[in-house]
């Protein structure tokens, strides 16, 4: 036989400006293992099978980042993300991380009686800092 409990109580016993236990436990719960820098900007992907592209890079972290691309890279697969910086004297500022794609995502978004706009994701895993070296060429660009 079920025991039912009763929990005609538990809304009467609530003090002004405090939670009960109960809906503190329902609250979301950060999932996430390191501080994300929510800023979006754009830097160079490169990959020795699928080549150069420009990205648009998303939710940086000490642990990985989401980069926009017109294309996704298979998972497993390692490239190189290229954060560039140009300064005023056409000096180029740049760092090179080689990272792992984990996670392919793909975004649908649109206000209600307009056209849905889509693009591409990828999630990728810093594996480590690299030197800069070269400039990426303009023929490697696609």
């Amino acid at each position: 036989m079920k025991r039912r409990l009763d929990l005609s109580g538990v809304l009467e016993d609530i003090q002004p400006n405090k939670l009960p236990a109960v809906a503190v436990a329902a609250l979301p719960l950060e999932k996430r293992v390191h501080s994300r820098f929510d800023k979006a900007f754009l830097v160079m992907i490169g990959s020795e099978l699928y080549g150069d592209s420009s990205a648009v890079a998303r939710n940086v972290s000490t642990g990985g980042i989401l980069v926009e691309m017109s294309y996704a890279p298979p998972l497993g697969t390692v490239v190189t993300v290229h954060f560039q910086h140009t300064r005023a004297d056409d000096l180029l500022d740049e760092i090179v991380v080689r990272a792992e794609v984990k996670h392919h995502h793909y975004l649908n978004f649109g206000a209600i009686g307009e056209t849905a706009t889509s693009t591409r994701a990828i999630g990728l895993r810093f594996l480590e800092f690299v030197d800069a070296g070269e400039r990426v060429s303009p023929e490697r660009l696609h």
